[in-house]
């Protein structure tokens, strides 16, 4: 049996260090005559999707260089939520690649549980995607009542003043400054007023 051993530490995760994965998923190895063709261990955040190691592991499963994925346990392969997941696991299987958990035995690809686990997983990760869909759909119809998608008003607000006051003003000799100053609105604004009561 060709295994690649995965091991994950967090910055946020005090007090642990990578060796005491790495050296447990070796012992169990070497007690079950498991041959590690390959180590992965990243030193980053499990709800990322972009984790070096773990990518690497991904492409190299794709290409068949091992047959089994061993973690020291589920949250430490990812916590990237139920979905995310199911996709990689089944992304395993897919490859012809078997995955366990050292200590969760009941995740085991070739265990009794294999069953189980996938259905359940299959089942939390169905209710996030509603969950997720049900966010997306709050998020667009509070977006919508705001103007935009992100719910910010459309462009800049309106400036309100007396656009024929403005032709008035600088029908009386009045400089787009003094013009300006004395409405407390931008020039700009004021010579497109301008043009537009003109035309």
């Amino acid at each position: 049996m060709r295994v690649a051993i995965y091991s994950r530490v967090s910055t946020k995760d005090k007090g642990q260090e990578i060796s005491n994965q790495v050296n447990q998923l070796r012992d169990f190895c070497l007690r079950e005559g498991f041959v590690i063709v390959q180590e992965y261990a990243d030193h980053d955040s499990g709800s990322k999707a972009d984790r070096v190691e773990f990518q690497r592991m991904l492409r190299d499963a794709a290409a068949k260089k091992f047959d089994l994925v061993l973690f020291w346990a589920l949250d430490r392969f990812t916590r990237e939520g139920t979905l995310a997941t199911l996709k990689y696991l089944e992304m395993l299987d897919n490859c012809g690649v078997r995955w366990r958990s050292l200590n969760e035995h009941w995740i085991d690809s070739a265990g009794p549980f294999r069953d189980v686990v996938i259905s359940l997983l299959a089942s939390l990760a169905k209710q996030e995607r509603i969950r997720i869909s049900e966010r997306i759909k709050a998020g667009l119809a509070r977006a919508a009542s705001g103007g935009t998608r992100s719910g910010r008003p459309v462009g800049r607000p309106r400036v309100i003043f007396r656009r024929d006051l403005v032709i008035e003003l600088r029908e009386q000799g009045l400089s787009w400054g003094a013009i300006a100053r004395k409405m407390g609105v931008s020039k700009s604004s004021l010579r497109r007023a301008y043009l537009r009561k003109l035309t």
